[in-house]
């Protein structure tokens, strides 16, 4: 594991948001869904997401979440990606969602 300093750690937006919408992906290679997330000052960000074994569509409108917001955008098929959304794989390789376990302003920024 490569050690990296405070600097670098404060380079990465790693922001609050609450999802507002989800939606079926199938234009993605692995099973997915499109977000869309209300990050407050920042705006409604979209992003897709691999969650789609752990997680049902209508139980994630709600869902607090973290996710960097100064990555780059990227094009998913074609779909634009404006932010990475956090989670872990379980013991199947399942991603779990990163998430915040009491109510924060979205936007907020992880310190």
């Amino acid at each position: 594991m490569e050690t990296i300093s405070w600097a670098d750690f404060e380079k990465v937006e790693l922001r609050a948001g609450t999802i507002v919408e989800v939606f079926d992906f199938p234009e993605a290679r692995k099973p997915a869904y499109k977000l869309r997330v209300d990050f407050g000052p920042l705006g409604i960000l979209q992003s897709s997401a691999q969650i789609t074994k752990r997680y049902s569509k209508e139980e994630l409108p709600g869902r607090q979440i973290l996710g960097v917001v100064n990555f780059p955008k990227k094009q998913i098929a074609n779909f634009m990606s404006e932010f990475l959304v956090t989670g872990l794989a379980d013991e199947n390789g399942d991603i779990v969602l990163a998430a915040i376990d009491k109510p924060v302003p979205n936007g907020s920024k992880l310190i």
